[in-house]
């Protein structure tokens, strides 16, 4: 077992980072801390995608000295994923962000339970 998991290292870091990030959304009232949580699972899923796409003993698709056999090169799509993905996530994150500012000034709390009973009073 252990062998399986030195051997694919960055994988299990990966899904640790997922995992934890995941447990964090689910278990945590603060709406900072799902985020947090939230880029945790992003980092993770980037981690193991970067992983998945890199080959030892090959160099990036950079054509240098007219050398064209692709056996020699990565696949360039995993680490453009990756670089979409990054920047996608910090969009989100600013955007949950703002969010967050714009429900602490209405609420005066980051507590998701005090939230929607703040919200259910209202309805009422």
């Amino acid at each position: 077992m252990w062998n399986g998991i030195i051997g694919n290292f960055g994988e299990a870091v990966a899904v640790a980072l997922f995992v934890i990030g995941f447990a964090n959304l689910l278990l945590q009232k603060n709406l900072i801390k799902k985020i947090i949580g939230l880029n945790f699972m992003d980092t993770g899923t980037y981690l193991f995608l970067a992983e998945k796409g890199y080959i030892q003993g090959r160099i990036a698709p950079i054509i240098v000295d007219g050398v064209q056999d692709t056996s020699l090169y990565i696949n360039p799509i995993p680490s453009g994923l990756v670089l979409t993905g990054i920047v996608v996530s910090v969009s989100v994150t600013a955007l949950m962000l703002s969010l967050t500012i714009r429900l602490y000034q209405r609420y005066h709390t980051l507590n998701m339970d005090e939230i929607s009973t703040i919200l259910k009073k209202e309805e009422n």
